[in-house]
């Protein structure tokens, strides 16, 4: 689904992604950590062509992201994005917010979005929280909003760039509860997060980043129990300590 072949990126003389190579096969659910400034999110924003990238190529759906034949928009409409920070359209509504793209993109009637709106936000828990704005909703509730959102599209494959990390720890289980139903149902999952339960319960492979390099790649079991680099068994040693 995903072959990422030895890319290079650079901020002015900065290199950010070092040499990154990894290959994503439909359905797998992977897990991206390692310590802050590693090159997580760039790598992941890199996957649907949110940053560009100097050297290599990556490849999504047998499309690269680097050629002049790709529609990038095209191809972006088919790979959903979680943020961070929700981003979330303020003065829409919770089915407004998920049925624009859908409408907009993909030319679908208003009344076959909505219908399929209503379908999403029951499948993430909020059916009674169509009507609301985002502010008149919890960080977790904005987040299952913009998870329902990105489904709206159909997308082949799911990327989330530390999906919970700005949300109260009360919050965070009821976002990753959807995520976990998310990963059972098959879909293919790229997830940069430091939430190692979630890496254990549901994931495929782990890839391990340090310094812009991809340290380690390797299944959920074998990493967490056998660490091959000291800097992941270091990594490792204060998440799971803490």
């Amino acid at each position: 689904m995903i072959m990422i072949e030895a890319v290079d990126k650079w901020y002015g003389q900065l290199q950010v992604l070092s040499e990154c190579s990894a290959s994503i096969d439909q359905g797998e659910v992977v897990v991206v950590c390692g310590p802050s400034g590693s090159g997580k999110s760039t790598l992941i924003k890199c996957i649907n062509g949110l940053e560009e990238f100097q050297k290599g190529q990556i490849t999504v759906d047998r499309e690269p992201i680097k050629s002049a034949s790709t529609n990038i928009y095209k191809l972006r409409s088919k790979v959903g994005m979680v943020f961070q920070n929700f981003e979330l359209y303020p003065h829409l509504t919770s089915i407004e917010n998920i049925t624009l793209a859908p409408m907009k993109v993909l030319k679908r009637s208003r009344e076959e979005c909505v219908q399929r709106a209503r379908k999403l936000l029951q499948q993430v828990g909020l059916s009674a929280h169509g009507e609301k704005y985002p502010s008149q909703l919890s960080g977790g509730q904005q987040q299952r909003v913009a998870i329902a959102r990105s489904l709206a599209m159909d997308p082949i494959v799911m990327l989330f760039d530390e999906p919970t990390s700005a949300l109260d720890p009360e919050m965070i289980n009821e976002v990753l509860d959807v995520m976990v139903d998310l990963a059972k149902s098959g879909m293919t999952m790229v997830v940069v997060t430091h939430e190692m339960g979630f890496a254990q319960r549901v994931g495929s492979r782990v890839i391990f980043m340090d310094a812009g390099k991809i340290v380690e790649d390797r299944k959920c079991p074998d990493f967490f129990s056998n660490p091959n680099s000291d800097r992941a068994k270091a990594f490792l040693s204060k998440i799971v300590k803490h």
